[in-house]
């Protein structure tokens, strides 16, 4: 029905409640983001997390369940199955993120008791300018191998924090990174 948020679910015919709060789904993606979780573990994760009750859902209709999931996350469009360049982390970017949201949404969205992750999703659409806009717009263009103007250079090499995307890496990758670069010191 126009107008409606989801608040559950059909899976093999049967309707599950879910949790629809942004934190949650949030809480998802950044398993999903996680270099630690094998595949299967991230998608039982995103079950365990957004359905309410995941022991009602029959485990021979995970799959499906799981689509389910992926199609309310993307706010009810069909997933997209291609692949393309990272250009925002929730996590990394989330100082940069939130005032963004915050300001279009015109409350501090953090700090209510609840909010649907399709408005949330909303007010993430409707971001315009501001810093989190101009950091995304720089590495999309630098994604797509354009040219950066200069001050978009100055930006990005003041900015380097905040702009450019740190790799996810395993406990072991990072010890080895660490061990290699007490060895450079």
């Amino acid at each position: 029905m126009i107008g409606q948020l989801p608040r559950s679910l059909t899976v093999g015919g049967t309707e599950y409640r879910i949790r629809t709060d942004f934190r949650d789904i949030l809480n998802i993606i950044a398993a999903f983001s996680d270099p630690e979780l094998e595949r299967e573990e991230k998608i039982y994760v995103c079950l365990f997390i957004l359905y309410e009750d995941l022991d009602a859902v029959p485990e021979d209709q995970y799959e499906e369940a799981f689509r389910a999931a992926m199609q309310f996350i993307d706010c009810g469009m069909e997933p997209d199955s291609k692949t393309r360049p990272r250009t925002m982390d929730w996590e990394q970017d989330e100082t940069l993120l939130f005032p963004a949201v915050n300001k279009v949404a015109g409350f501090e969205t953090r700090a209510c008791e609840y909010l649907h992750w399709w408005t949330f999703m909303g007010y993430f659409m409707e971001i315009s300018d501001g810093v989190f806009s101009q950091v995304l717009s720089l590495r999309q263009k630098k994604s797509k191998g354009k040219k950066l103007e200069k001050w978009e250079q100055e930006f990005w090499a003041a900015n380097k924090d905040i702009c450019v995307l740190r790799p996810r890496l395993t406990e072991e990758e990072q010890a080895a990174k660490d061990r290699l670069n007490a060895l450079l010191d």
